[in-house]
């Protein structure tokens, strides 16, 4: 057996700053319905918002990927710093609609820019003998972050808002100076793609209906439902639930030290549960992702993929339960969520790789 090779010292760095990208990022997501809400936002309007937002974060590294392999993955990073930071700190002063749909986009825009570098790292500095275990552990950052932030943060805006976000500001200050003082541009081999060739081979892909017409089917039946449990689902428990019957059962089960870490005290008194602490799956993915990647890995991706599929489904009926029975519900709901996307969110970008032409499997 061929020996692993050791992670260069720019793997640590990268995923280091990789947590505090999370920690921002998901810290001020999570909990940004509530937020609109508190300013009396409907939900339509909050839709809007986070559309842009996920549109632009997801759509941009596209671009910022074929920039960084121009200028340097260093270069790049910190412009996305440059436009994450003042936006973050411009959400304490503007309160208008226009002015918060504008903060978010740039948030998206920073987002965006920065999403594909540091997995890109991970990429350039491994090799075949260590690239699972690599990716396994920028995964497990990836969830640590946005496991983390979304509780620091919410126990932060339970006193102030402007704490909150104040502290994602300082998350990205230190991604900043970790980024100049620390992070050596790996060294790698250059795609040599321009941006215009990507986008002639993405109207090419597209020009395949059958994979166009899946992608569609995908974007309705499933991203579009998968996004809507994290855009909502913090909103949801703090609107919808008992939130003090739900710490009490977290207490009863976990005690009252672990309760008290997803929980704050109101104004009169009363110890709840903040919604954006707990609705999110980066806790249960951390734990079982392993084991339920071994379990499914001996089936073909697509069925699978719709098992996974009927679990998401069974959990948000269970969610939406949770409303009319015992709050604690919500919980069993978030696990199987998070189980069915345990199985199907890996396998089903199995299946596009599987499909795609080899040399075009990373545009797919």
């Amino acid at each position: 057996m061929e020996k692993r090779s050791a992670f260069p010292p720019v793997f640590w760095v990268a995923n280091s700053i990789e947590v505090l990208e999370r920690f921002a990022y998901y810290g001020i997501y999570f909990g940004f319905g509530i937020y609109m809400a508190s300013l009396g936002y409907s939900r339509a309007q909050l839709g809007v918002v986070q559309s842009i937002f996920l549109l632009l974060s997801y759509g941009i590294p596209v671009i910022s990927g074929t920039f960084a392999d121009r200028f340097g993955f260093k270069k790049v990073l910190i412009v996305s710093y440059l436009a994450y930071l003042p936006t973050i700190l411009l959400l304490i002063y503007t309160k208008s609609f226009s002015g918060i749909v504008l903060t978010m986009l740039t948030i998206g825009l920073a987002a965006g820019i920065f999403k594909p570098l540091i997995a890109g790292t991970v990429r350039a500095v491994t090799d075949k003998t260590n690239k699972t275990l690599g990716f396994g552990i920028f995964y497990a950052m990836v969830n640590v972050g946005g496991s983390f932030g979304p509780i620091v943060l919410g126990k932060l805006r339970a006193i102030s808002w402007d704490l909150a976000f104040m502290a994602a500001a300082a998350a990205v200050v230190l991604m900043l100076l970790i980024t100049i003082f620390f992070y050596k541009e790996p060294e790698r081999d250059i795609e040599g793609a321009t941006l215009s060739q990507k986008f002639r081979d993405i109207g090419i892909a597209l020009g395949d209906l059958k994979f166009t017409a899946l992608l569609v089917i995908l974007g309705v039946f499933f991203w579009l439902p998968f996004w809507c449990f994290f855009n909502l689902c913090a909103v949801y428990v703090d609107s919808n639930l008992d939130t003090a019957r739900l710490y009490e059962s977290m207490a009863a089960v976990l005690g009252s030290g672990i309760a008290g870490f997803f929980s704050t005290v109101d104004e009169g008194g009363t110890r709840r549960i903040l919604g954006e602490t707990i609705s999110h799956t980066g806790w249960i993915i951390m734990v079982l992702q392993v084991f339920v990647s071994r379990f499914a890995e001996p089936f073909r991706a697509m069925p699978t993929f719709l098992v996974g599929l009927l679990l998401i489904a069974v959990g948000f009926a269970v969610i939406g339960f949770a409303n009319i029975s015992a709050p604690a519900i919500i919980f069993l709901g978030i696990m199987i969520f998070a189980i069915g996307e345990m199985v199907s969110s890996p396998r089903i970008q199995e299946y596009i790789t599987w499909i795609a032409p080899k040399e075009k499997a990373g545009m797919y």
